[in-house]
């Protein structure tokens, strides 16, 4: 489905055919996908190339419930569909988004919300966050862990508040997105900042100084933080020992590794994997 009929042009030379347009018939949902940004400059842009569809959305009637995830939730405020109501919003984002839609009632630490009329989630998988919502919802809770078991199904990984925006994808810019990539592949106890910008290909002033423009924290903290989210994914995502973890992302010791979690989450990993196992 798209604004009109027709094939529609994508990236890489990709063609789509929408088979039917957003006023044709009468509509319960539309879901809003999101879509590749790196600043709000970026965002601007697509909202002024989809005006066309955000005038559409804005006149869809109230018995129409309008779903957006990630960045696609700008999409949602734009149309005015979202004015008055709580909504999620990515945090790189939300500086420019409470200046530009002040009507909106924008929560950073949720991931998803759900209302009468609207959903929203964060992250590129939100829709998943929708999709267990709705069942949650229509079915009952139970149906929907029966679906994950016999079918498969993915589900939202559930993380810490301070791990919520330290996902590859989500970091907002070029050089973050090096950076994470760089920790992530680097031995903890390798990391420093004059390893870094060696890597990049920059001075240590000039590295620290960026990162703390775009990230708002200093580089030390923020490559900590990549890195230990590595750890509470393992957590989550494996039954391997503590000490396991530790060794292969390269701690100095599982002792050491073990206070950095606890001071940068107030939980021991044993605690943090108690409470965000999907097992």
């Amino acid at each position: 489905m798209a604004l009109h009929k027709g094939p529609i042009a994508c990236a890489h030379g990709l063609i789509l055919e929408a088979t039917h347009a957003i006023h044709d018939g009468v509509l319960e949902a539309l879901l809003i996908p999101g879509f590749w940004a790196e600043s709000a400059e970026h965002i601007n842009t697509s909202l002024a190339a989809n005006a066309d569809l955000v005038a559409a959305l804005s006149i869809r009637g109230k018995r129409c419930q309008l779903w957006s995830y990630c960045v696609g939730v700008c999409l949602a405020a734009a149309s005015g569909r979202l004015n008055n109501q709580h909504a999620t919003v990515t945090w790189w984002l939300a500086d420019p988004m409470l200046k530009r839609y002040p009507k909106i009632r924008w929560q950073i630490e949720q991931n998803c919300i759900f209302n009468e009329h609207n959903a929203t989630a964060t992250g590129v998988n939100g829709y998943l966050s929708i999709a267990q919502s709705l069942i949650e919802r229509h079915v009952n809770p139970a149906i929907f862990r029966d679906l994950i078991k016999l079918m498969v199904l993915p589900r939202p990984a559930q993380s810490h508040d301070i791990f919520q925006t330290m996902s590859l994808i989500k970091q907002p810019s070029r050089l973050l997105r090096q950076v994470h990539a760089l920790v992530e592949r680097l031995p903890a106890d390798q990391i420093t900042l004059s390893k870094l910008a060696s890597e990049l290909g920059m001075s240590e002033r000039t590295l620290a100084r960026k990162v703390r423009s775009e990230a708002g924290v200093p580089a030390a903290a923020y490559a900590r933080r990549i890195k230990l989210s590595q750890v509470g994914e393992r957590l989550t995502l494996t039954s391997a020992p503590v000490n396991t973890i530790s060794t292969e992302l390269g701690f100095s010791s599982d002792a050491n590794m073990r206070r950095m979690f606890k001071s940068l989450t107030a939980l021991t990993p044993a605690k943090y994997r108690q409470r965000f196992s999907r097992s």
